[in-house]
């Protein structure tokens, strides 16, 4: 039996840094490493890690020494977040449907801004929420649309069949298996995506049905039946267009 070692408590020490008028806090942890670490994360925050004998002195020396590639970064990581936000709020030109791009105005039956209050002479901004719906609901359809025909043809090829199919919205996941009930749900947004990576998903959920684990028989039944499994995982694993989100 292999034991986990017990880990030994980190402290973790607040320091300041200034950058011209700028003041910046730094959250330094002194941890088994053998160099002076800096970082800046995604929310703007600054954190540091040091060997465990370092002193507070060689510490504040150190931030001091890296103040203005502080600011800089912290700077780069406040202007990427608002860039992220606006694009999470604006309603973009067009969204992916089966890997191409679709004029959003096909999404909303006529153009972003056409609403109701439109129509009664005003000039509404878009909305973003109605376009998430829509296109939630546009991307499901479409793949309760293609969903028998692949089905139908994988269920034949390899010999198996579910007894029932859901398409439903995943945050996490691209499809899923309970091969007790042998039960398959599918995820909406592939819809987004290449047809071949909702043939990959369907393949991949019917091997479960047939090996319940990702054991190398499970494998071996994957590239049997998709050979190209690992080039559409990769696939799924970047944005559906390039410049969007996954």
């Amino acid at each position: 039996m292999v034991r986990r070692t017990q880990a030994q408590p980190q402290t973790a020490r607040r320091f300041t840094v200034q950058a011209g008028a700028a003041a910046y806090t730094v959250l330094v942890t002194r941890k088994r490493v053998k160099n002076l670490n800096l970082r800046v994360r995604g929310d703007g925050s600054v954190v540091a890690s040091v060997p465990p004998r370092v002193s507070d002195a060689r510490i504040q020396e150190f931030l001091d020494g890296r103040a203005h590639w502080i600011a800089e970064h912290v700077e780069r990581q406040r202007a990427a977040r608002e860039r992220a936000e606006d694009a999470s709020s604006s309603v973009p030109e067009t969204f992916p449907l089966w890997g191409a791009a679709v004029p959003t105005a096909e999404l909303f039956g006529c153009t972003p801004r056409a609403t109701a209050q439109e129509a009664a002479g005003e000039t509404p901004a878009p909305d973003r929420a109605v376009f998430d719906r829509l296109l939630a609901d546009r991307h499901r359809r479409e793949v309760e649309r293609a969903l028998p025909a692949v089905v139908a043809s994988l269920e034949g090829r390899m010999g198996v069949h579910a007894a029932r199919w859901q398409v439903r919205s995943m945050k996490t996941r691209w499809g899923s298996c309970t091969p007790g009930t042998r039960a398959i749900r599918i995820n909406a947004r592939l819809a987004a995506y290449p047809p071949a990576c909702l043939e990959f998903v369907v393949a991949h959920e019917l091997c479960h049905l047939l090996e319940p684990s990702h054991n190398a028989r499970f494998h071996a039944l994957l590239d049997r039946f998709c050979p190209e499994n690992r080039a559409l995982a990769a696939r799924l694993r970047r944005p559906a267009l390039p410049g969007t989100l996954p």
